[in-house]
């Protein structure tokens, strides 16, 4: 009796955490949320229009504040969303509260606070040691049944967001993360360590996931708490290795002296007022810069030094010590947002309709990545050349985008273009072109006959100014174009409009 009794305690020993561990497992699966958007992005070929609605799925879990953590991308253009909690049938509306395309992340709200009962905000955790295991919760395609697996956290670095193109810090984990994935947070301990994101199918990679990092995540969540979205700051230079001794020797350092070459200062960037081409960045924000331009974040592992600029916000300063001509200086920047883009080619955009302007029957856009990617995956060999090329040169004060004559829709006032398409314009009748906004702006207060459009090798379209304007009704009602330039491309009464049918107020 005695025997079976001390068995009996026993099992109820080794019963109780299973139990109480079952019970935590329940707990988190009730928080793991599955979403679903009908999402409309905007069709570049024709920016007046959308694409054809698509129906997409992902993951999401509940935090504090009755909010809703997910990626950016899973929501991204999204014209209406649902959310669906685990074990239950019925779905509830949510709204997009705040969206980083940059760390792709998004917090969405439910308006029905019952959605909320019986789920307990999930708390966010730190970043595991490397070979440490993870769990990865999300609804990927195929089934609507909640899946969980597991991985080791691999590797921590900068990696390049898929969705938004930017560089931040990224965890790698030995799990696939498959498509309705996305957003699913990934579980250590009980607490969020990271969101996944994306998994890498290159050069044969095998069960290889990404995951936003519990450092990104608390910047977004930090940058949320106004809900003006300011994102990660830049510094605003552009650096080069100095793993050559001669280079090295060239810039004033001794061999055992280490960092990276500053080859350009942007004007305007907060940098501008410290650094200079040429000088040689030693330190950021305490942390050693080594001749690969990276840093010690933890100990025994390296990333890029930009780590020790993400961790900051508009309006911080960010202590720097850098080398000019051997000398050592010590100085503190005082960090600005980050504009649009430092290419002459902006990134992609989500969220937003396309600026476009029509006149003649000629479709001018400005060049982006949303219109290079229009020619699909393949957009690195389909695009156009110049538009690929452009992707490389900086955009200065003088010139800041780039404008396209997209198409041309056929009416008599553009006969002898019909065929003309991707073309990318360098000036209005001899005035460079800077941006968008200012070539619309010339092509409005045009008043000589004709408008001379001109590109860099000195070829031209003209175009007769008073036909274009008598045509134009009779070009956007032949085309269906319910508007002759994007809303809000004008931004004062003073420009002029041309009034006639088929067309809108700005």
């Amino acid at each position: 009796m005695k025997q079976l009794l001390t068995f009996c305690l026993l099992i109820l020993c080794f019963a109780q955490p299973a139990s109480a561990e079952n019970r935590e497992r329940e707990q988190i699966k009730r928080s793991i949320i599955k979403i679903y958007t009908t999402a409309a992005a905007p069709d570049y070929f024709n920016p007046w229009a959308l694409l054809n609605a698509q129906q997409l799925s992902g993951s999401g879990a509940v935090i504090e504040g009755k909010q809703i953590l997910t990626n950016a991308h899973v929501v991204a253009n999204g014209s209406f969303i649902q959310v669906q909690r685990h074990g239950d049938a019925e779905k509830f509306r949510a709204q997009v509260k705040f969206v980083s395309h940059d760390a792709d992340l998004a917090l969405l709200t439910v308006d029905d606070e019952n959605f909320f009962e019986d789920t307990r905000p999930l708390a966010l955790g730190k970043l595991p040691d490397l070979q440490e295991e993870v769990t990865v919760y999300g609804y990927p395609i195929g089934g609507k049944s909640l899946s969980i697996t597991r991985g080791v956290l691999s590797r921590v670095e900068h990696q390049y967001y898929a969705h938004a193109e930017s560089y931040l810090m990224a965890g790698q984990i030995d799990a696939a993360i498959n498509p309705g994935n996305s957003g699913g947070p990934v579980i250590s301990g009980g607490r969020i360590v990271g969101v996944a994101m994306q998994t890498n199918h290159s050069n044969g990679a095998e069960n290889l996931g990404y995951f936003v990092p519990p450092s990104v995540i608390e910047h977004v969540l930090k940058d949320a708490e106004d809900g003006i979205h300011q994102g990660f700051p830049e510094l605003g230079v552009v650096t080069q290795s100095l793993e050559s001794p001669s280079m090295k020797a060239a810039a004033g350092l001794s061999e055992d002296q280490q960092g990276a070459l500053v080859v350009r200062v942007f004007a305007d960037a907060p940098a501008a007022a410290v650094l200079q081409p040429g000088d040689v960045l030693l330190a950021v924000d305490g942390f050693e810069v080594a001749a690969d331009r990276t840093i010690e974040w933890r100990k025994n592992q390296r990333t890029n030094y930009h780590y020790a600029v993400d961790h900051h916000h508009v309006g911080d300063e960010l202590p720097v010590r850098f080398a000019r001509n051997g000398e050592i200086h010590n100085a503190r920047i005082t960090l600005a947002a980050t504009p649009p883009s430092r290419s002459l080619v902006q990134g992609e955009k989500f969220d937003q309709r396309p600026r476009y302007y029509i006149y003649g029957g000629v479709v001018f856009v400005p060049l982006n990545m949303n219109l290079i990617k229009r020619w699909g995956n393949n957009w690195h060999s389909k695009a156009p050349i110049e538009y690929l090329y452009a992707r490389n040169q900086w955009s200065s004060p003088e010139q800041q985008e780039l404008v396209v004559a997209l198409k041309v829709l056929p009416a008599p006032v553009n006969l002898g273009y019909h065929d003309w398409k991707n073309w990318i314009i360098e000036s209005v009748n001899d005035i460079k072109v800077r941006d968008f906004q200012q070539f619309a702006q010339l092509m409005e207060a045009n008043e000589a006959p004709f408008i001379n459009l001109q590109d860099s090798a000195g070829y031209r379209m003209v175009l007769d100014a008073a036909s274009a304007l008598e045509q134009q009704p009779f070009i956007l009602q032949t085309y269906q174009i319910p508007e002759r330039h994007s809303q809000g491309l004008f931004s004062t009464l003073a420009n002029r409009e041309h009034a006639g049918a088929g067309e809108a107020a700005p």
